[in-house]
């Protein structure tokens, strides 16, 4: 097994907070500290938050192909560099060497897709104006300031530096709160970002508890992007909206999986379980429910039984491994609460349902469970770790209401033969993303908004809506005659004749295209 540990610069991140306090970095695989952070004080958030405004507008002043340029060397580092932040992901997250390569390739294409489309997304507009001919009307879209991210703790890389990238890319400065159980990818990717050429106080990285810090983040920044619970998001929301900033948010999720009586079987299985089970299933839009038409719910759940098997659990440094570590103790009480609160009222276990101590004090079997009902815990609260409830229904129509049946619709799916019929069911179902017969792509098309429907969050990643809300509109109207709407009279005058006039020419650019 290859030994995986973090950096000696990660190591020594000790020395950034005042008053000397700091956190023990712990890997989930052995307990053994693998980095020391700052544990930072509100007044040193407030402080990191005017470093970064005071770099900003400099960085805003360069056009946005000298910004691209950083982030065109980033893409290319990371790839070079992969073995290093691989062992510093798996440090501290225990996942396995598989989901580590997972934030690698999503954090390049992020990279890769802003710093060559970005710019038109952010290149001023022309628009139609209200008066055509006379005027002409522009939008621009100006960097709203210092954005902070607030990040958890399943994707440290992705989910900390991928919300940074289209908010520096759009002329911004951006502060940082990585989770407290992992911090170390986003302090890395601090370091490399300014290898690559960022200003060093633009990209500001503060760590510490959510409950001591967030609140002095949320008081001083321009904007907030936060990735949490839905619970922490409305509080989040609250904070930001007294303030009369923005926010945007990726929440809690109950995704749904349908499955159609044409689906291919051995292929709806493989998608069922790489979107069940990879990240040890601590993913936001991982599926938990399984809606299995009765036509072949038998020969579904065999063949998952049999693939899930085969499923390799560790997090050594080699890609022999499949599902890593959970977490957290806390994270591992929390699946084995939701499989012994169902199985003690009925549910079944088809496979799984046990700790592997033998493995690493924090892992938990890939589970199956059959036979919920709504008064277990695993029907309708997000568990957050490998766990999926298999249902038999009789009709699509049927599976459709049970899935939408949910406060949450970040990201569901669909497996199906016949590809019409299944993009009929996607377009059903009350999520923000859909994948048909397959599991979790949708993150990777950038150029598509990816958030959720109803209690799963507000605003949007990727494609323009993931870079222009870090932005604000500004509408340019110029008036290029010495003409104004009146009939000089008075500097405020409209006569009744001038109103006829006006009231004919409406009716005439109703029918001209090039203008209405």
């Amino acid at each position: 097994m290859a030994a995986i540990s973090a950096s000696s610069s990660i190591k020594e991140q000790s020395t950034a907070s005042v008053n000397g306090a700091v956190i023990q970095i712990r890997s989930p695989l052995n307990g053994e500290v693998v980095g020391v952070v700052p544990k930072n004080s509100p007044e040193e958030v407030v402080a990191a938050v005017a470093r970064a405004r005071t770099t900003q507008p400099a960085w805003a002043a360069l056009t946005y192909r000298q910004r691209a340029k950083v982030f065109k060397r980033f893409h290319d580092l990371i790839l070079n560099q992969r073995e290093a932040l691989f062992d510093v992901i798996q440090s501290e997250s225990g996942k396995s060497r598989r989901d580590a390569f997972v934030e690698l390739f999503a954090i390049a294409c992020e990279a890769r897709y802003y710093a060559y489309n970005g710019e038109r997304y952010l290149k001023p507009r022309r628009v139609k104006s209200a008066i055509p001919f006379r005027d002409t009307s522009r939008v621009y879209y100006q960097p709203l300031g210092v954005i902070g991210v607030i990040s958890p703790w399943n994707f440290p890389f992705i989910l900390s530096i991928g919300d940074a990238i289209p908010a520096l890319l759009a002329g911004n400065g951006v502060v940082i709160k990585p989770a407290s159980l992992t911090p170390l990818s986003a302090i890395w990717a601090r370091e490399k970002l300014i290898e690559c050429g960022l200003p060093a106080d633009l990209i500001q990285i503060v760590t510490g508890p959510g409950s001591s810090i967030a609140n002095a983040l949320i008081d001083s920044v321009d904007y907030v992007m936060f990735t949490g619970s839905t619970e922490v998001g409305r509080k989040v929301a609250e904070r930001a909206a007294g303030r009369l900033i923005g926010c945007s948010m990726e929440l809690g999720g109950k995704n749904a999986l349908v499955v159609m009586p044409d689906a291919p079987l051995d292929h709806a299985v493989r998608v069922t379980i790489e979107g069940t089970f990879n990240n040890a299933g601590q993913v936001c839009i991982n599926f938990e429910r399984a809606y299995v038409h009765k036509d072949v719910y038998d020969s579904f759940l065999k063949e998952l039984i049999e693939q899930t098997e085969a499923c390799r659990l560790g997090s050594s440094g080699y890609f022999t491994d499949d599902i890593g570590s959970l977490i957290s103790q806390e994270q591992l009480e929390t699946v084995e609460t939701h499989v012994q609160d169902a199985v003690s009222k009925g549910a079944k276990i088809v496979i799984g349902g046990k700790p592997r101590p033998d493995l690493g004090p924090l892992y938990y079997e890939p589970t199956v469970l059959t036979d919920v009902t709504p008064d277990m815990t695993a029907y309708a609260e997000e568990t957050f770790g490998p766990l999926l409830s298999i249902y038999k229904v009789d009709t699509m129509d049927e599976a459709v209401k049970l899935a939408n049946d949910s406060p949450y619709g970040l990201h569901y799916g669909v497996a199906g033969g016949n590809v019409r019929r299944a993009e009929q069911i996607a377009r059903r179902l009350e999520a923000g993303s859909v994948c048909i017969n397959d599991s979790y792509m949708n993150w990777a098309v950038m150029d598509g908004p990816m958030g959720g429907f109803k209690q799963s969050g507000l605003g949007r990643r990727h494609g323009p809506e993931g870079i222009r809300k870090y932005t604000e509109a500004q509408t340019i109207v110029t008036n290029r005659t010495p003409w104004q709407i009146s009939s000089y009279e008075t500097a405020l005058s409209i006569n009744e004749r001038f109103v006829n006039l006006l009231v004919v020419l409406l009716r005439i650019w109703r029918h001209v295209p090039f203008v209405r």
